[in-house]
C-alpha cells in the first residue's frame, strides 16, 4: 500500500458521507451511485479491521489510524479514475480523524493535517435517526447523541460545507438527489459550496436565487395602467343606509363562519423616528442651536415635533425620567431641554423606540391610561372580528420581538376580554427566511459581507402571503399594525362589518354556480345571468374571443374566473397620501382587471401612464377582508394566485454600498393579483396610519 496522504485533483463533483457509525453512511453511498451511474468509495477501515479481527481476534488501535488513512486516500484516488462526473465517498479522512481523537485522545499530525486539507464539494451529515445495527467492528449504540454533535462540531469548526440528512432510507435519498442536482447547478453559475449551503440553510430555493438574478439583469416590466378605478368604474359606494344593511346581514352570518383578524406587525419603529435619528447623528448642541439646524436641514418635521412635544402621549413620560437622569434639568436651556427629550427618547439605554416594535409604543392618550397598538386591535377584534363570543387575532411579528407582545397582551388581553364579553385567541408567525433576497451590487454581482458570507434582506410584506396562507378560517380581516384610532370605534365597527357582509354575500352567489356547474345544473341559456355576474359585480369582462369557444370551454373559463379567493377592499380619497391606489390594469395577454398599485410599479417617464397615475381619485388603505376557502370549504393555495412579475427591485445602503434587492409582490399587491377583487369607498376615518412620530398628533390620534 502506497503511504500518501495527498488527495488527487479533480474536476470530479465530490459528496462525502459522514457521521458516527451505524447512520446509513454506506446505504446512502451506494444508493447515490447506483442513481447518478457512478462510483462509490467504500470504507477502507471496515475491510482492515476485519481482517484484524478474524486473524487474531485484535480490535482498532491507535496504530491502526495512519494506516487506514493512507488506505482510505489510496482507495478514493483509485474510485476517480473511473467515476463518471460524481464520486460517493462513504467516509474520508475527517471521520478517521474524529475517532482518533474521541477513542485514543490523540490524531497523528500527518492525518490532522490530511483531514482538514481533503476537500469535497458537499459533505452529508448523516443524522441518528436511523436504528443501530450491531457488527463485529462497531462499538456500541450508547452515547450515539454526543457522538453526533461531535461529528457536526468537528465540520462547523473547520468550515466544511455541510448538509444533515434525516428521515428513513428513502426519504434521505429523494433529498440528497434534489441537493446534489441543485447544487451542480449552482457551481455552474458561479456559486461556491458555502454559499450554497448558506442558501439551504434559509430554506431559500436555488431556482429563486436564479430568477432573481435574471430580474436584476432584466429588471422588472411596469404595470400597464389603462384607467384610474373610481366611483361607478370599479370602485362600489354605499349609502350610509346600505353600510347598515351590510353589517347586519354579516352578523346574522357570523356564527357560522370561523373569524381571524391578520395583522402584519413584525417591522420595528426605524422609520417613525428617523427624521429624529437623522438629527441625533447629525447635530452637536456645543456649536449650533436646533433652529440653526432646523433651517440647514429645511427639517419642518423636528420643528413640528418640538412645538408640539407636549401632546405625545409619551410626553410625561421621558418628562419624568429626564428630571431623574439630568436633576439639574429645569435649569436647562431650552434647546439641551429638547436636545435630552430626543435622546432619551431613542437612547437604547433608556427608551429605544426606534428600535422597538410600533406595536407596544404609547399611541393614544384616555382619561385613565395610555393605549398601545395591540390594546386598540384586541378591541377592534373584540368589535367586529369574532362569531359564537370567540376573537382570533394573528399577528406576523419579528422572533426577536414576540417576548415584547407576550407580555403586553398578558394584561391587556384580560382586560379587554372582561370589558367585551369575548375570548381572544392569540397566535403569532415570522416571516419566513426562505423568502430572503440575495443581494447585488450595480454590476448585478453577488455582494458579501466582510465573513464572505452573501447577504440577505427580507423580501418584503409580499412574503406574509405565506403566513396568511397557512391561516385556517373562513374570513379574514386584514389590517395593518399602526392604522388605528383612538375614537370612533363604533364607525370603524360598522365600515369593516360591511366589507365583511360585502364579501359574504358576493361568496354565497358565487358558491351557488360553482355548485350548480359541479351538479350539471346549469345550461347555455344561464350562461349569460352569470357573465352579467361578472361583470356588474365582480368587475370582470370577457375577452372578444369567448364567444367563439365550445360550451364545454365556456364553462370551464367561467368556473375558473370563479374559483378563486375574494378580497374586499376599503377604499379612501387621495388625500395625497404615499402609497398605492386602486386602477384598471392591463396584463400581458390583454385583459384587464382591478389592481392596487404602488407607485414604484408604474413607469413614470411614461406621460400617458403618468397622467392615469395623477387622475386617481382615491388611495388604499390596506383594510380587506378576505375569502380564502372555496365552495367545497377548502382552503386555497393563496401561492397560486400571485402575479410573480409584480415585485419590486429595491435600492439600499449596506455599509457604504449601494446594493439591491428584490422585493416580493406585496401582499395587496402582486400577491392577490389573481384574486376576485371588489374596491369599496369607505370614509376617510377608517384610514389613520402612523408612518411618523407626528403622524400621533393628528386629530384621529389625539383626545377629543
Amino acid at each position: 500500500m502506497e503511504k500518501n496522504l495527498r488527495q488527487q485533483k479533480t474536476t470530479i463533483i465530490k459528496i462525502a458521507l459522514f457521521g458516527p457509525e451505524s447512520t446509513g453512511k454506506t446505504t446512502l453511498a451506494k444508493q447515490l451511485a447506483a442513481y447518478y451511474e457512478t462510483e462509490w468509495v467504500p470504507e477502507f477501515a471496515r475491510d482492515y479491521l476485519q481482517k484484524k479481527w478474524e486473524e487474531n481476534q485484535q480490535i482498532c488501535t491507535a496504530d491502526d489510524m495512519l494506516p487506514i488513512a493512507y488506505g482510505q486516500t489510496e482507495l478514493e484516488n483509485q474510485k476517480l479514475s473511473t467515476a463518471n462526473k460524481y464520486l460517493f465517498c462513504d467516509t474520508n479522512l475527517m471521520v478517521t480523524k474524529v475517532f482518533s481523537e474521541m477513542y485514543y485522545g490523540f490524531c497523528d499530525p500527518l492525518l490532522n493535517e490530511a483531514a482538514l486539507e481533503h476537500e469535497y464539494d458537499l459533505f452529508f451529515l448523516t443524522d441518528i435517526d436511523v436504528p443501530w445495527e450491531k457488527d463485529d467492528i462497531r462499538d456500541s449504540p450508547d452515547g450515539r447523541q454526543t457522538v453526533f454533535s461531535v461529528f457536526k462540531q468537528t465540520l462547523i469548526d473547520n468550515n466544511k460545507p455541510f448538509i444533515t440528512l434525516s428521515g428513513d432510507e428513502k426519504s434521505r435519498l429523494a433529498k440528497a438527489t434534489a441537493i446534489v442536482d441543485d447544487l451542480i447547478i449552482a457551481k455552474e453559475r458561479g456559486f461556491s459550496s458555502s454559499d450554497f449551503v448558506q442558501l439551504y440553510e434559509r430554506g431559500i430555493s436555488f431556482e429563486n436565487v436564479l430568477n432573481q438574478l435574471e430580474i436584476f439583469e432584466n429588471g422588472i416590466a411596469k404595470s400597464n395602467l389603462v384607467s384610474p378605478a373610481t366611483i361607478g368604474n370599479g370602485i362600489l359606494t354605499l349609502s350610509e343606509d346600505e353600510f347598515e344593511q351590510k353589517s347586519n346581514f354579516f352578523d346574522h352570518q357570523k356564527s357560522n363562519l370561523k373569524i381571524k383578524k391578520f395583522v402584519p406587525a413584525s417591522g420595528a419603529a426605524t422609520r417613525m423616528f428617523k427624521f429624529l435619528s437623522a438629527f441625533l447623528n447629525d447635530f452637536d448642541i456645543e456649536k449650533e442651536t436646533i433652529n440653526a439646524y432646523i433651517n440647514r436641514k429645511k427639517d419642518k418635521e423636528l420643528s413640528i415635533f418640538i412645538v408640539a412635544m407636549d401632546k405625545f402621549p409619551f410626553f410625561k413620560t421621558i418628562d419624568k425620567k429626564l428630571k431623574l437622569v439630568y436633576p439639574d434639568f429645569e435649569t436647562l436651556d431650552r434647546d439641551y431641554k429638547n436636545f435630552y427629550f430626543i435622546k432619551l427618547l431613542l437612547s437604547s439605554d433608556y427608551f429605544d423606540f426606534a428600535n422597538k416594535p410600533k406595536a407596544v409604543l404609547p399611541f393614544h392618550i384616555y382619561k385613565t391610561y395610555i393605549a398601545n397598538p395591540i390594546e386598540e386591535h384586541l378591541n377592534e377584534c373584540a368589535h367586529y372580528a369574532s362569531s359564537n363570543k370567540i376573537s382570533n387575532l394573528h399577528f406576523t411579528v419579528t422572533e426577536a420581538h414576540q417576548n415584547l407582545f407576550e407580555k403586553e397582551i398578558k394584561v391587556l388581553k384580560e382586560k379587554i376580554e372582561k370589558n367585551s364579553g369575548i375570548q381572544i385567541n392569540i397566535s403569532y408567525s415570522y416571516q419566513d427566511k426562505g423568502t430572503d433576497s440575495i443581494t447585488v451590487d450595480k454590476e448585478n454581482k453577488l455582494v458579501r459581507d466582510k465573513k464572505n458570507l452573501l447577504v440577505f434582506r427580507p423580501g418584503g410584506h409580499g412574503a406574509l402571503i405565506q403566513n396568511l396562507n397557512a391561516l385556517d378560517s373562513d374570513i379574514i380581516f386584514v389590517k395593518n399594525i399602526d392604522n388605528v384610532i383612538q375614537n370612533h370605534i363604533d364607525k370603524i365597527t360598522l365600515y369593516k362589518k360591511a366589507l365583511a357582509g360585502v364579501l359574504v354575500e358576493l361568496q354565497q352567489i358565487v358558491f351557488g354556480y360553482l355548485k350548480a356547474f359541479e351538479k350539471q345544473e346549469i345550461k347555455e341559456d344561464n350562461l349569460e345571468e352569470i357573465i352579467l355576474f361578472l361583470k356588474e359585480k365582480l368587475n370582470i369582462k370577457m375577452t372578444s374571443d369567448f364567444n367563439k369557444l365550445t360550451l364545454e370551454n365556456k364553462i370551464n373559463k367561467i368556473k375558473d374566473l370563479l374559483d378563486r379567493p375574494i378580497r374586499v377592499c376599503g377604499m379612501v380619497k387621495n388625500e395625497g397620501e404615499p402609497g398605492g391606489g386602486p386602477f384598471w390594469v392591463m396584463n400581458e395577454k390583454g385583459v384587464k382587471s382591478l389592481q392596487i398599485v404602488e407607485t414604484s410599479q408604474v413607469d413614470l417617464s411614461n406621460k400617458k401612464q403618468q397622467d392615469i397615475l395623477a387622475a386617481a381619485t382615491h388611495f388604499n388603505p390596506v383594510d380587506l377582508v378576505c375569502g380564502v376557502k372555496n365552495y367545497k370549504n377548502q382552503k386555497f393555495d393563496l401561492l397560486k394566485f400571485v402575479d410573480a412579475k409584480a415585485g419590486f427591485i429595491v435600492e439600499k445602503s449596506i455599509e457604504g454600498r449601494t446594493v439591491k434587492s428584490y422585493e416580493l409582490p406585496g401582499l395587496w399587491n402582486g400577491a392577490m393579483a389573481n384574486w376576485l377583487t371588489i374596491f369599496v369607498a369607505v370614509p376617510l376615518i377608517t384610514f389613520n396610519p402612523v408612518k411618523t412620530v407626528n403622524d400621533l398628533l393628528k386629530a384621529a390620534h389625539q383626545p377629543q
